[in-house]
């Protein structure tokens, strides 16, 4: 909403500056956009009138005028197209200065003296038109200065409404609350029924009620549309952001500005029979006033007459509804309330949004339509003359809004404001806004609320008020009170940002990626299982909730190595969504991507590229750290995305939480990747599971350290052989370490060989070469029964 502030000062005029009105105001809800001058800034400009003109000797498109500003006559030289005799427009005399420090002074222009300069309204920043010079009205006072004429110590405020205040896309909507924020009265203008001066009337027929409970049509016969708009509504339409167009159209709007009711002017003659409030027929064609022919549908509501639509209700009118200043001589002026679900969205359906459309979408006054009705005609017959007829109404009480009384208690405004208000505040602040306040006793009051007021229909929409008037700066500040124990910390616990922290020191970088997926990216990582599909997603390859962090981290991998980074380590910590709304499972994990070579280039470090073990170490880190490293186990393992050979499930005591292996060679192709790529995804929760650690004291004495090449079957996993030694080498054992496996010459092919080193320290004496060597006989026997791993000879 725009509006000009000299405009409101007439309804109601606080004793505060500009800067302080606009400060109030946005603190009151009514959000301040912007304040423009409705000027520039200039002097020495006053009301020319030009007597005289003729073509410049030596210049095609200038001409030497005659000018004169009341007391004296000037020679000025102008090319504006629009300069002739007769004519009365702004006069900038030698000394006057322009908007950008532009001072006027005697020029020679192509050999004539041109004492001065005449202006457009460009020129003086008034508006962006530049196609002439600014023309006056034909009664301006020669010699008046142009700011007292056209009274340009003003602004133009604009104000961001929310959509449940329209009933401040008026003056009279913003004059009501600045009247209660300062408490000062409001001026209205006086709208006194205007006596039918003859008896002709069109009927008026509404169908659709639900839609348009209240239609309001008079006839003004004889106007003379060809009398031009008064200056002070043109301005104050222009500093509205509203272009002047006609008489009629200009009226209309201001009655919209001023009050808040849309209204329209048909041609009479182009009304064939009476006016019919009804429903368009699918597919039935309107040409608008904008020249678009548009196919309307049965849930458009239109101002129709006996043969044709004529307009869009609540929208755009057609071709045969508007006026002509040459050839329309009676009007049907029409108001009405229509229903705001009604209309709402019908603008925007058809590619049109109109300060119409924007007021009835959010609500309009439903007993307002008289009185603008009223007014209108006022307007009508002081500016264009003519006679009004009498008023017809067509209204369905049973459709018109109804708002019941709501009841306010004290101890509510209390709690919510965090302060006591009186009974005599309440109500002052109330009866400001028009809200009918009643005190039912013991701190409760009943209040009626407007017409104008339909977005206040609860008791917290009183309290609302109450706060936007007292002032949200002014209400206490409260910090909420409460006893809080301290929460115990598990200590066996860890925290996801030490995670975090070592995986960035192992050289990674964390990601963060969408959790919903392109649903061909989620069926290649997940083949079979239905995705949970968002129902109103961002776009269609965003439409699948993930199941897993690696179709974002792959990805994430593929936009860097195509901005030629080769070496490439990501991590992501993040939610997985398994299963359908009813039954879903959001799990935190934990996951990663690594492909390139092993270690940074440099003159020092090799070019060996990744391998599964390098990833399985960066994973170990992640399962030691929390002490519990020994609950885990790797498990060769089966994953529709990971290559069948370089795969392994990663379990906790028997229960799986992750897996880590190479992506599989056929996804890998369908993704365009032509390298190796490594992945792991843990669950979050059995990663910082950890344990206490304990303290043990350190032995002083010697360690004892035996050495085992073993024979073993190649598909024997490594951890099953180390698992057997630890279940048998005794509670000395202090180390157990893999330290390398051969398969080649000298060994079956079916066999592999596995070196493994045992560390022993017994904490208070000395082991013996028997106990050793007894510990040893346990282990290969249990291994060669169990494993059929013997020594190797």
């Amino acid at each position: 909403m725009k509006f000009s502030e000299q405009w409101l000062r007439g309804w109601v005029n606080p004793q505060v500056s500009r800067d302080e009105l606009v400060a109030r105001l946005s603190m009151a809800g009514l959000e301040v956009d912007s304040v423009t001058p409705a000027a520039g800034q200039f002097s020495g400009i006053v009301v020319g009138e030009i007597l005289a003109t003729e073509q410049h000797p030596d210049a095609d498109k200038l001409r030497v005028c005659q000018v004169s500003n009341g007391a004296e006559t000037f020679q000025v030289v102008c090319g504006a197209p629009n300069a002739r005799p007769g004519i009365k427009i702004p006069f900038a005399m030698i000394g006057a200065e322009l908007p950008g420090d532009f001072k006027i002074k005697k020029a020679k222009l192509r050999g004539v003296e041109s004492f001065g300069m005449l202006c457009s309204a460009a020129e003086l920043q008034i508006s962006e038109e530049n196609d002439g010079l600014l023309e006056l009205a034909a009664d301006a006072p020669v010699g008046q200065d142009i700011r007292q004429y056209l009274n340009l110590d003003d602004a133009s405020i604009e104000i961001g409404l929310t959509p449940n205040r329209g009933d401040c896309l008026s003056l009279a909507g913003l004059a009501r609350d600045v009247s209660a924020l300062y408490d000062v009265p409001v001026t209205r203008p006086v709208v006194p029924a205007v006596p039918a001066a003859h008896d002709e009337v069109r009927s008026v027929e509404v169908s659709a009620p639900a839609a348009c409970p209240r239609y309001l049509g008079r006839v003004i016969r004889n106007v003379d549309l060809s009398k031009p708009t008064p200056l002070w509504m043109v301005e104050r339409l222009r500093r509205s952001d509203v272009r002047s167009i006609d008489a009629a159209v200009d009226i209309t709007n201001y009655v919209m500005l001023e009050l808040g009711q849309p209204m329209h002017a048909f041609d009479l003659a182009e009304i064939n029979g009476g006016i019919r409030v009804r429903m368009a027929e699918e597919g039935e064609k309107l040409v608008l006033l904008d020249g678009q022919e548009v196919a309307l549908r049965a849930d458009t509501l239109v101002i129709a007459d006996h043969t044709r639509a004529l307009a869009i209700a609540g929208v755009m009118g057609g071709e045969h509804s508007g006026v002509n200043t040459e050839k329309t001589r009676d009007l049907f002026l029409e108001s009405a309330f229509f229903e705001p679900i009604s209309v709402a969205g019908k603008a925007r359906s058809y590619g049109l949004h109109t300060d119409a459309s924007h007021r009835y979408e959010r609500g309009v006054d439903s007993q307002l339509a008289r009185e603008a009705m009223e007014r209108a005609t006022a307007l009508l017959l002081e500016i264009v003359g003519g006679e009004a007829g009498p008023i017809v109404e067509a209204v369905s009480q049973q459709h018109l809004p109804k708002i019941a009384p709501i009841t306010l208690r004290d101890e509510r405004i209390t709690q919510m404001l965090g302060l006591q208000m009186d009974a005599a505040q309440v109500e002052q602040l109330l009866n400001a806004l028009e809200l009918k306040t009643s005190a039912n006793g013991a701190g409760q009051w009943t209040v009626t609320v407007p017409s104008h007021r339909f977005d206040i229909s609860l008791e917290v929409d009183l309290i609302e008020e109450l706060a936007r008037l007292y002032g949200y700066n002014n209400l206490p500040v409260r910090y909420p009170q409460a006893r809080l124990a301290p929460q115990g910390k598990p200590e066996t616990r860890g925290e996801l940002p030490n995670l975090r922290r070592l995986l960035v020191a192992r050289g990674y970088q964390e990601a963060i990626t969408y959790s919903f997926i392109d649903p061909k990216l989620f069926e290649l990582f997940t083949p079979g299982v239905e995705p949970l599909v968002l129902a109103n997603p961002i776009s269609n390859d965003m439409a699948a909730m993930r199941a897993s962090l690696w179709p974002g981290l792959v990805k994430a991998m593929q936009h860097n190595l195509n901005r030629q980074q080769d070496r490439v380590r990501l991590f992501e910590s993040g939610l997985r969504f398994v299963g359908q709304l009813g039954d879903l499972k959001q799990q935190p994990m934990i996951a990663g991507v690594v492909t390139g070579s092993r270690l940074p280039e440099g003159w020092a470090n090799g070019r060996d590229g990744i391998d599964f073990f390098d990833v399985k170490a960066d994973v170990e880190a992640l399962l030691g750290y929390s002490g519990a490293l020994s609950d885990f186990s790797f498990v060769a393992g089966k994953h529709p995305a990971l290559h069948p050979g370089q795969t392994a499930r990663i379990e906790r005591d028997g229960k799986e939480v992750g897996y880590l292996g190479a992506i599989h060679p056929e996804l890998a192709k369908t993704l365009g990747l032509d390298r190796p790529v490594y992945v792991f995804e843990l669950v979050l929760g059995d990663v910082v599971e950890g344990r206490l650690p304990k303290f043990s004291e350190l032995s002083k004495f010697p360690e004892t350290r035996r050495d085992l090449a073993l024979i073993a079957g190649r598909d024997v996993a490594s951890s099953s052989v180390l698992e057997v030694i630890r279940d048998n080498a005794g509670e000395w054992l202090t180390d157990l370490r893999l330290f390398d496996v051969y398969q080649g010459k000298g060994i079956d092919p079916d066999r592999k060989s596995l070196a493994v080193g045992l560390t022993w320290q017994h904490p208070s004496r000395t082991l013996n070469d028997d106990e050793v060597n007894e510990t040893l006989q346990n282990i290969l026997t249990s291994l060669e029964q169990r494993l059929n791993t013997t020594l190797r000879k």
